[in-house]
Order: C-alpha cells, then sequence, then structure tokens
C-alpha cells in the first residue's frame, strides 16, 4: 500500500528579476527533496528561517507548483490529477498558516467562515445542520460555549483563538492530512502548548496526518514524540537528516542538528554551564540563488572534509530508521 503523500526529487525554484539581457537566476527554495507521510503519521520539518520547509509544506498541499520532481497522494502525481481524483486531493489535504490574523476574512464571522466549507464539500445542506456541525467544531477546538463565538469576527478575537478557528477549518472537512506551517508562533507562549495539545488530540480523535513545520527544536521534540513521529531536518532546500524524535533529538547525526541543539538554551544553569557549544567555521548562511557546491553545510560546518567541497553527500542510514546525509557516514 503507497503511503499517503509521497515526495519524490522535489524542486521548487523562484525566478529572481533582472535586467532585460541579464541571465536569469533562481532561488532554490527546494532543491532535490524526497520524503513520505504516512497515513495517521507525524512529520516535522525543522530548520532556519529560509531552509524552504515552508515551500515544501506548500508544494505538498498545492499551493506551490514544482519546477520538477513529483508528489504522489496515493500513489497518484498530483500535477496530474483531474476531475474527481483532483477534487478528493483538495479535501483531504488541508494547510493551517502561520499567521492566524492575515488568514481569516476580516469581513466575515466565525459562522460564515466555517460554513464555507461545509456548504462546498456538501457535508451540511440545511441552516440547522450547518449551525450544528459548527458548533460541535467549536466544542472539538475547545471554543465553548460555541454560540458565543457564532457571529463573532476576528477582529474580536484573540491570537489563540483565532488559531483554533483556523484549526477547526482545516478539520471541517475531515482531511486526512494537515499541514501546520508554524503555528504557535504568532500566539503568546502562555497558549502555545494548548494548541500543540489540540492538534494531538484532533490526531488522535479523527487519525489525521500532520507536518508540522517549524524553527523550534523544543516544539518539534514535545510535537514529534508525544504523536510518535518523525523530524526531518532542513538545511538550504534540502533534507540533512530524518529519524524518530527521540534519535534525532538525543543522538544527533548530521553535524548541522548537532549545531542547531546546541544552540537551544536549558533551564537548569548547571546543566548549561557544561554544555559545549558547537563553533562554526563561519556564521554567514550562504545564498540560496547560489547554494555552495557539494555539501551545502561545509562552508560553516567545523567537521568538513576536503571532498565535502566537492561532492554532495548521499543520504545514509546511520542506524535503524535514523538517516543523515554526510560524508561522516557515507563510503568515499
Amino acid at each position: 500500500m503507497p503511503p499517503l503523500i509521497e515526495v519524490r526529487n522535489l524542486r521548487v525554484y523562484f525566478p529572481v528579476k533582472r535586467g532585460l539581457f541579464s541571465k536569469p537566476l533562481y532561488v532554490k527554495a527546494v532543491d532535490g527533496v524526497s520524503i513520505s507521510i504516512g497515513k495517521g503519521e507525524v512529520l516535522t520539518l525543522v530548520g532556519e528561517s529560509g531552509c524552504g520547509k515552508t515551500t515544501l509544506g506548500k508544494a505538498i498541499v498545492g499551493l506551490v507548483r514544482p519546477t520538477d520532481g513529483e508528489i504522489l497522494y496515493k500513489g497518484k502525481n498530483i500535477l496530474k490529477l483531474k476531475g474527481r481524483d483532483f477534487l478528493e486531493y483538495r479535501r483531504n489535504v488541508q494547510i493551517v498558516h502561520q499567521d492566524p490574523y492575515a488568514s481569516l476574512n476580516p469581513t466575515k464571522t466565525v459562522f460564515q467562515i466555517l460554513s464555507a466549507p461545509l456548504k462546498r464539500w456538501g457535508i451540511a445542506r440545511t441552516r440547522d445542520e450547518i449551525v450544528e456541525r459548527i458548533c460541535k467544531l467549536l466544542q472539538l477546538v475547545g471554543l465553548t460555549p460555541p454560540e458565543d463565538f457564532l457571529n463573532k469576527y476576528p477582529h474580536q478575537l484573540s491570537g489563540g483563538q483565532r488559531q483554533r478557528v483556523v484549526i477547526a477549518r482545516a478539520v471541517s472537512v475531515n482531511p486526512e492530512l494537515i499541514v501546520a506551517d508554524e503555528p504557535i508562533t504568532m500566539i503568546d507562549v502562555s497558549l502555545r502548548l494548548g494548541i500543540l495539545n489540540l492538534m494531538l488530540d484532533l490526531r488522535e480523535k479523527l487519525g489525521t496526518a500532520y507536518v508540522f513545520i517549524t524553527h523550534d527544536f523544543g516544539a518539534a521534540r514535545y510535537f514529534s514524540a508525544r504523536g510518535g513521529g518523525r523530524i526531518a531536518v532542513m538545511y538550504l532546500g534540502k533534507i540533512v537528516e530524518v529519524g524518530s524524535a527521540e534519535d534525532v533529538i538525543r543522538d544527533p547525526q548530521h553535524p548541522y542538528t548537532k549545531v542547531l541543539l546546541s544552540a537551544v538554551p536549558v533551564p537548569d544553569p548547571e546543566e548549561s554551564r557544561k554544555r559545549k557549544v558547537i563553533q562554526l567555521k563561519s556564521l554567514d548562511i550562504p545564498s540560496p540563488i547560489n547554494p555552495p557546491p557539494g555539501c551545502r553545510f561545509h562552508t560553516r560546518c567545523p567537521f568538513a572534509m576536503s571532498i565535502c567541497e566537492k561532492e554532495e553527500p548521499p543520504m545514509v542510514e546511520v542506524k535503524p530508521g535514523h538517516w543523515a546525509a554526510c560524508w561522516l557516514y557515507a563510503k568515499r
């Protein structure tokens, strides 16, 4: 049985506007990524801002058209889907955007926002059915009593409440996969854990798979570990390490992952003093327009060798279920 979503050698390039007679340049946001997501699975994408994780998520949802490669939904290329198959894909793959302030129409009430997908997909037809369904959705995402929220506009809600409405809209059509793009970044710190728990509870109740996108390793560990999922680390458009949450956090293999984890603050002062922060060769991040040859991390990697500057490392299974793209483990 094929995975729910399979990404094969995906590339997404964005053209850079230049002079009429200049050679065209491209931002290589996603450059040769292959990954799969099983039914009900949690996959967390972690990386610095600008590494391509959001672009990858939007490509999976169908909001960005790939330059090359394939995205397969239940074994079918989404770029070739037509008619009923395309509608099935559009309904079953939803997205939760990073900014709940921008992802809700400010001129629509909560009732109007949530009723639109119900009407579009014929989930509820009469007004009574729609009201009943929306009340259940609001209760599901913790907005109670639901009657207090039906006629409110987005500006009358807090950031956490808005994000819960966005999540309710995503789950209203019973999707098989939700791409959650930095869903807690724009929310007050005190509310973030509640949103994460909400999404995980919905996964247990509805069996929804998640692609959880974040730059926060703490959130990545919590979400993936509780969901029993995997973490994929991205750098400059490529995935450099993939494994279970505990394996990647406790025993990182790729130097980039080790650097990221060494920079995560530790609340215990004694433990913090003992930790050894890995020093980078350079603090400058290479341009995605002209990425370095070979391993893209070699210009900053403290363990870089001569081969790293010339050849791109293959993805190697360092231990069962734990993969890393690094010449420290690959056969030369």
